[in-house]
Parts: structure tokens; sequence; C-alpha cells
């Protein structure tokens, strides 16, 4: 039997979150916290059984990541994703390089939460698409010169590139081979290939490289160049 748990301090949230579980994922048993202090103790008399802690950001006794941080470091096996209405950028790649296994605004349509409920309780890292999709920019560019820093983007493949920015926006193995139109294992030789080029331990590490490196941008000049 899955067992997921909820720490929410909303019970409309705990309920209406429990109902998506009932109805999509049937014979889960949804644990429920309305504190990270009651959070910390069903996880521990559940340590065993426990595959998903939901954790929103902003509980009565925890403000922000430290509630994160604290379950990190009590429970380093346990998968905690995000789950809240904060969809800031920085704050989904500082989750997620504390060790949150995803992270889910609580605006997310029923279908893709069920989606994303799937993908994390079969181990995979999950980024919300339409938060990880970088904005256009506010004004033109200047030139479209690849600087010094391109340098690790220009170690990639065109496909490497482009594996690398659906990465970026969230896209699990099995999304972009469903977009690529390749073999999930073409996907994870791709992300290998990623990794050691780019100099990285991690798929978070590889997708704050692109962020910092622009690789948007650095694939327009690339492409027009």
């Amino acid at each position: 039997m899955t067992t997921l748990m909820v720490a929410d301090d909303h019970p409309l949230f705990r309920d209406a979150i429990g109902a998506v579980i009932a109805a999509g994922l049937p014979g889960t048993r949804l644990l429920e916290a309305d504190s990270l202090a009651r959070a910390m103790q069903e996880a521990e008399r559940h340590e065993e059984a426990l595959d998903l802690l939901l954790l929103d950001l902003n509980l009565p006794d925890a403000e922000g990541l430290d509630g994160l941080s604290r379950l990190r470091e009590t429970y380093p096996e346990l998968p905690v994703a995000i789950v809240s209405a904060e969809q800031d950028r920085r704050t989904v790649l500082a989750a997620i390089e504390m060790g949150a296994v995803g992270y889910i605004p609580k605006s997310t349509p029923r279908d893709d939460l069920l989606a994303a409920l799937r993908q994390l309780l079969e181990g995979q890292l999950y980024l919300p698409p339409q938060v990880m999709r970088r904005p256009p920019p506010a004004r033109p560019a200047p030139a479209l010169t690849a600087a010094p820093s391109d340098s690790r983007l220009a170690r990639l493949t065109d496909k490497q590139l482009e594996v690398l920015e659906l990465l970026s926006r969230g896209a699990s193995n099995k999304g972009i081979a469903r977009e690529l139109d390749v073999a999930e294992t073409t996907v994870k030789t791709h992300v290998s290939a990623i990794l050691r080029k780019l100099g990285v331990a991690s798929r978070v590490q590889a997708i704050l490289l692109a962020n910092e490196l622009d690789l948007t941008r650095y694939r327009a000049g690339h492409r027009s160049g």
C-alpha cells in the first residue's frame, strides 16, 4: 500500500488533496498533519511505510524552507515534495537544491497534480513547467554573442541542448522521450552525457547551470549563427 502524508495547516486544502488522491490513486493511505511538529511525529511513527511527504512552505511552526531543512536533517531518506502557493522560480530551485524531490504549485489542475504525484512515486523529480519556463526578456537583448561561460554549453550537441531545455522546463525522462519521439533509454543516455559535459553531478545542478548561462538565449543565438 502506498502511504502519503500532507502537511498543511488548512483543513480545506487537506480535504481537497485527499479527495484527489482517493479518486486518482485508489488504495493510497493518506496521513495528515497541521504543523511541522505533527508531521515529524507522524514521520517517526510511519517512517518505514511513508512513501512521500507533501509539505506546505508556510506552516505555523515553520516558515519558508525551514521545515524542509529540518525534515531533510532528521529524515534524510524520506522523499519530501513541496506543495505551495509560492511559485517564485528561485524558491522552486532552492527547494530542489535542498533535497526536495519535487515542487507542486497549489494552483496545479487536478489531472496535472495526479500526474505529478505518480511521477514522484516512481522516483522521478517533478518541476512545474509553468514555473520553470523562463519569462520573455523585458527589453531586447543587445547581441546574441556567446559569452566565455557559454563554452560549457558549446560542448553539447544540438539534441543535448534540446534535452537540457526540456529538463529546465521540468519535463521527466518519459515526457522528454514523448516530446522528441525517442526511446526513454535514449533520453537517459543524453542526460548522462549532459551531466558529464557540464561537469555537474545531478539534473538539478544542470538545470541551475542552464539558468545561470541563459540556455534559451544561447540556443537562439546558436540557431541564428
